[in-house]
């Protein structure tokens, strides 16, 4: 007698990320709170920022401070990694920035400044736009976002048109810059003069956080990872752009805003001025979203204590991941979309299983609130850093 067997069939990713589950270093060194942690795109470096006023970077292997970079004199809130992986910069509260060459450590050139109030946000120009990078824009609490050029050394366009502070800044892969702002706008800016393009309207308070459907491609460039090392900016323009359309396909970048008024907003700008969907659910003011690697979902951190996941195409609530007993500050995903990480104010990480919709691992350790987490691009490891002035390496 013959028997049928039904097999389910699943898509696998190309590569499992192994979950993390263990600190594997707890590196003393800044002496106050650690603000902001990034991972270089190829994930071989890390960097973080403190209010104690320095930057630094780690080296992983030995997992000890590489270089102590010195020369803000505020806290430094924000850094962003240049995506061809050869340029970091920095901004601090007293609205200056700071490129730095993460191979020496030192400045690349003096300060730059112009924002009269402290930096929100900084993102640079996708290098399957330009290679090798040189243009960035940061946000500030003044109202501004302006674009820099680090071969120039200045800032060639000012993006001036918010009304309040200039909350979360990103550069999209199409060319275009995205500013969120407290006047409760999102702004889009085309690159070349700086002209305004659109204005997204909607959000009921201030507008706290930017998501791109193509963060991931954008943030990790041409590097993937088999760690192939590129001998020109023009191949790694080409293996960017690929990438980039890739994942992309034909249809249009998405975007999705968090806000004050507990909601977000899923956009298509390209297509249109109005949001495609109101995604509603959060309790108390949306403080992160994020989009996975993949494109397929959006996660959103709350103060509600919540890490909520939607659809990234539909904007539809897919779960809420209940854990945390404190505010959630920031979330990173795993680079094959399957793992959510979270760090809150209740000095825990969690890590959150997409299928499953269950909690992972729950990661104690920090003394104190978690305010900074960032996955690496390659899915080794997870940094996080907070107000216990430790900077803590998580493994699988």
């Amino acid at each position: 007698m013959e028997k049928t067997l039904s097999i389910v069939y699943q898509p696998q990713a190309v590569f499992r990320i192994r979950p993390v589950n263990r600190c594997s270093a707890t590196i003393a060194g800044h002496t106050e709170a650690v603000l902001s942690v990034a991972f270089s795109p190829d994930g071989r470096q890390l960097a973080s920022g403190s209010g104690d006023t320095t930057v630094r970077l780690w080296d992983l292997n030995t997992q000890t401070p590489m270089f102590t970079c010195t020369g803000h004199k505020n806290w430094v809130l924000c850094i962003a990694w240049s995506p061809d992986g050869k340029h970091l910069v920095s901004g601090s509260k007293s609205g200056e920035l700071q490129c730095w060459d993460p191979q020496t450590g030192k400045p690349a050139s003096n300060p730059l400044t112009g924002h009269k109030k402290w930096i929100t946000g900084i993102s640079w120009e996708p290098v399957h736009l330009n290679a090798p990078c040189r243009r960035f824009v940061s946000a500030s609490k003044d109202g501004d976002a302006r674009i820099w050029d680090i071969s120039l050394k200045k800032c060639v366009i000012c993006l001036c048109g918010h009304t309040l502070a200039v909350t979360c800044v990103k550069w999209g892969g199409d060319g275009v810059v995205y500013t969120g702002s407290q006047d409760c706008t999102i702004k889009i800016w085309e690159t070349s003069q700086g002209k305004l393009i659109r204005e997204l309207k909607g959000h009921g308070h201030w507008v706290n956080s930017l998501a791109l459907s193509t963060e991931y491609v954008l943030r990790t460039g041409a590097f993937d990872r088999t760690g192939k090392e590129y001998s020109s900016p023009e191949e790694m323009k080409k293996v960017a752009l690929e990438r980039y359309y890739k994942m992309k396909g034909n249809a249009p970048e998405r975007l999705v805003s968090g806000s004050d008024d507990f909601t977000m907003f899923l956009w298509e700008p390209a297509v249109s001025k109005h949001h495609k969907v109101r995604m509603t659910g959060h309790q108390q003011l949306v403080n992160h979203v994020y989009f996975s690697p993949d494109g397929q979902w959006v996660a959103s951190a709350s103060f509600d204590k919540s890490v909520k996941l939607w659809n990234g195409t539909t904007g539809e609530f897919i779960a809420a991941f209940r854990g945390h007993v404190g505010p959630v500050y920031q979330i990173s995903w795993s680079a094959d979309s399957r793992l959510l990480l979270s760090g809150s104010k209740d000095s825990t990480l969690k890590v959150w299983d997409i299928r499953t919709k269950k909690l992972k691992q729950d990661l104690p350790g920090h003394a104190d609130e978690v305010y900074a987490v960032d996955w690496s691009p390659d899915g080794e490891k997870v940094a996080s850093g907070g107000k216990d002035r430790v900077l803590k390496l998580w493994m699988g």
